[in-house]
């Protein structure tokens, strides 16, 4: 029944017809709500009494460092589904995720990093936090040499999917590595667990900025998947009514 209802619902052709039609509405309400969300944490929040104005780079950080992540677990699934149940929209949607991932991720160290400077006094430290975000931008970058690397696409999609599941144990060490070990990558201001650390007039434009930042890299993700769909089923006679 499971993999009846994921391939009637999951293959190409339905995935780019429903892509098509939520694409304008993600896109314009996520540039929006980000673009609001950033002037308000830029603009209107008042000065941090210990970080001062440097703080302020959390509402780019902060998504890209959760949205990076989230990113490669949504390729874990995918992933999984795709060696469970054979779907080949699954494999398509890891290999279009795997480049937005990395620049999500290379836009978090860069963004920790100039952080890094006026916080630490310098802009890189072997952080645990940060050595192991690098982990997962190089990850990323490999994933993709790699699966471009053969000429088969059914070995390159099955080894693909195999080698994201073994790496995704990579990111509950991200998530854990502030708590496991000492370093000065500063612990999770919000958690489920507790209050949040950050005051409410910090935090509500942080969240809107994770959900516009989620949204734009949504309509990214969509973007790749549509060339890889294209790429993969450029045969099949209904791709000509998408091109």
């Amino acid at each position: 029944m499971i993999k009846k209802f994921i391939h009637q619902f999951a293959s190409p052709k339905t995935y780019m017809f429903q892509v098509n039609r939520a694409y304008p509405y993600i896109f314009y309400f996520s540039v929006i709500i980000y673009s609001l969300s950033v002037f308000w944490g830029l603009f209107l929040t008042p000065e941090d009494f210990v970080q001062g104005n440097s703080y302020r780079i959390i509402y780019l950080h902060v998504p890209a460092s959760f949205i990076s992540q989230s990113l490669y677990l949504a390729m874990a699934i995918a992933s999984a589904v795709y060696l469970i149940w054979k779907v080949k929209l699954s494999v398509y949607l890891v290999r279009s995720i795997a480049p937005i991932g990395a620049i999500t991720t290379f836009i978090a160290l860069i963004s920790g990093s100039i952080w890094g400077i006026p916080t630490w006094g310098t802009w890189w430290v072997w952080d645990a936090r940060i050595v192991s975000t690098l982990i997962l931008f190089i990850m990323y970058l490999g994933l993709i040499s790699l699966h471009d690397s053969f000429n088969n696409f059914e070995k390159a999609d099955k080894f693909l999917s195999i080698l994201v599941i073994v790496g995704s144990v990579n990111i509950p060490i991200i998530k854990m590595s502030v708590e496991w070990w000492s370093t000065l990558h500063q612990p999770a201001s919000i958690t489920l667990s507790e209050k949040p650390a950050i005051d409410l007039v910090m935090l509500y434009p942080l969240f809107g900025s994770i959900i516009g930042f989620a949204g734009i890299v949504t309509c990214l993700v969509i973007l790749s998947s549509k060339f890889q769909i294209f790429r993969r089923e450029k045969n099949k006679s209904w791709v000509n009514d998408y091109v």
